[in-house]
């Protein structure tokens, strides 16, 4: 967190769950077990993070207005008829931004995160988050068992929007 402003991260549900592969598996069977099983791997991180994280399904194609509720502490949204999921978030992240937060989008899809990373969002794949709560996993783990994990980036938390905006953009190779 930066000046005690809560980072966002707005997660593609669906899309995590097609891109990681225990989820992948499980919703073969159960969809709902594995959006379940999603939304407790996302609690966890929410709460080891200290960001607030929206979990946002795509509900497009399913007659209705759409819902918003509030699950472990995560807002859980389900798009409203033909709103996709990729549409929504592009509204949060406008939205969320007035008003000077963080915002990370969690999403493998390429186009989605070249839109957010215009509207001022920055981007994070469904690969890197799953690193990234597996790693929290086990620091917590080992927190648990007394050997606390030496920080790998003490940077991070301290770092504004628009210097990460400007190693982002250095990361992807953009000249601007």
């Amino acid at each position: 967190m930066v000046s005690g402003r809560q980072d966002i991260l707005l997660v593609d549900g669906y899309n995590m769950i097609g891109a990681w592969k225990e989820l992948e598996l499980l919703k073969e069977t159960d969809l709902e077990s594995a959006r379940d099983r999603l939304l407790d791997k996302l609690a966890d991180y929410q709460g080891f993070s200290g960001m607030q994280v929206y979990v946002v399904f795509d509900a497009h194609q399913v007659p209705g207005q759409g819902a918003k509720f509030t699950q472990y502490k995560l807002i859980v949204i389900y798009t409203k008829e033909k709103e996709t999921a990729d549409e929504c978030i592009e509204r949060l992240v406008i939205e969320l931004t007035k008003r000077g937060r963080n915002i990370y989008v969690a999403t493998s899809d390429l186009v989605e995160q070249h839109v957010a990373f215009g509207k001022g969002a920055l981007r994070i794949s469904a690969r890197e988050l799953f690193i990234e709560i597996e790693q929290n996993r086990k620091e917590i783990e080992q927190t648990v068992n007394g050997n606390p994990p030496v920080k790998r980036n003490p940077l991070d938390g301290i770092l504004s929007l628009d210097v990460k905006s400007k190693l982002e953009k250095l990361r992807r190779g953009d000249s601007e």
